[in-house]
């Protein structure tokens, strides 16, 4: 034969087709990739571990967004407000309860403040998801971008933010956040505690997608009118998917309160709404891989750039002190370069960053067996 036929591993049964490690070579390639997760802060200076943590950060607050939009296409520009109000439920569970001394001593205020901001995050989601019953598209987008006006301006630093006189921020004393006898207090444990938390996100989100609820949201995306055809609760269908996405913005919001030590309304402006949405673009819709690329695309260009623009300014100010003033307009470039990725992206690589992996994949996979296309 003058040709190549595929080659590569193939299943007989949707059952080994669906598992998560589906070939010794995988296991192999997870094994490698957890060792190199866990060894992480030994690896790199605390500065770097910062930035981990705020990719897992980043993950689990896109990770609503790329259910809502990627697997229920349901289109959300507030997801913010939902992690907003993670981040405030369970600040405020922690300061003002008074919790048996018990739940304190075996640090447990924390952790069910965390699964309370998920359900009141989730059902505040489902409030303002009410809408997408009868709309969707541009109206359903006002509906999502008015969440984030009436939640974080509004409600939050107008009258939340108030309570207990502390002005518009809530700040958490030193070893306040605990999980069990365990103190989050430094940049290591906060890091491997993101790292738990995304594990199971990620976990529950691929087995949702792979069940009968995530079967319902992509049809909901790809045909609504057909779904409803086939018997498929769209209604019921999309306010879950609404409930499930604030719950994961709920569960970020409560992590991320461990990093800051305070909360403010600063943190949960409608340019984070963008930008993770922004994170499943680049990364790529309906993909949680794409999720996971994205977020650790987004954070080491902005933290690139962070470190040139402010190194390029110390030179300007060192050597030509009369040219000042261009160091205050460089400084806006972090934020102009990540509308440049979003449109590269869209134009070069509309499928985001997870299909370029998928074919580099499958062109080891193939390798040297690849199919040329020509004839017998």
């Amino acid at each position: 034969m003058s040709s190549y036929l595929p080659c590569g591993t193939y299943h007989e049964s949707y059952r080994d087709e669906q598992k998560w490690w589906r070939t010794p070579f995988i296991k192999g390639k997870m094994i490698v990739m957890v060792i190199l997760l866990l060894a992480l802060p030994y690896l790199v200076s605390g500065e770097w571990v910062s930035v981990a943590y705020t990719i897992n950060y980043y993950i689990l607050a896109a990770l609503g967004v790329q259910l809502l939009i990627g697997y229920c296409g349901q289109i959300t520009l507030g997801h913010a407000a939902f992690v907003a109000v993670g981040a405030y439920c369970s600040s405020m569970m922690i300061l003002f309860i008074p919790w048996p001394q018990f739940i304190l001593d075996w640090g447990l205020a924390y952790p069910i403040s965390m699964v309370c901001a998920g359900i009141l995050a989730g059902l505040w989601s489902v409030l303002f998801g009410l809408p997408s019953a009868r709309v969707k598209g541009f109206y359903l987008i006002m509906t999502t971008m008015a969440a984030q006006w009436i939640t974080v301006p509004l409600v939050i630093t107008q009258y939340v933010s108030q309570i207990g006189g502390r002005g518009h921020y809530f700040s958490l004393p030193p070893g306040t956040i605990k999980l069990g006898p365990w103190v989050i207090d430094s940049d290591e444990k906060i890091y491997y505690f993101s790292l738990v938390l995304v594990a199971i996100c990620l976990l529950a989100m691929g087995n949702m997608v792979r069940a009968k609820i995530g079967r319902a949201w992509v049809a909901i995306r790809d045909n609504d009118i057909a779904a409803e055809t086939i018997g498929v609760n769209i209604v019921l269908y999309k306010l879950l998917a609404f409930f499930v996405a604030g719950f994961f913005a709920g569960i970020a919001g409560s992590f991320y309160i461990t990093a800051l030590s305070f909360v403010s309304p600063e943190h949960y402006e409608w340019f984070y709404s963008l930008l993770w949405v922004g994170i499943i673009l680049i990364g790529g819709v309906g993909s949680i891989q794409g999720l996971v690329f994205g977020s650790a695309f987004v954070v080491l260009v902005f933290k690139l750039l962070e470190m040139g623009v402010l190194g390029l300014s110390g030179i300007l100010m060192e050597s030509y002190p009369e040219l000042g003033f261009i160091t205050t307009k460089i400084i806006f470039f972090k934020e102009s370069a990540f509308g440049l990725a979003i449109m590269f992206f869209l134009i070069y690589e509309p499928n985001g960053l997870a299909y370029r992996y998928w074919q580099l994949k499958n062109y080891f996979n193939l390798w040297p067996f690849s199919y040329t296309g020509k004839g017998a």
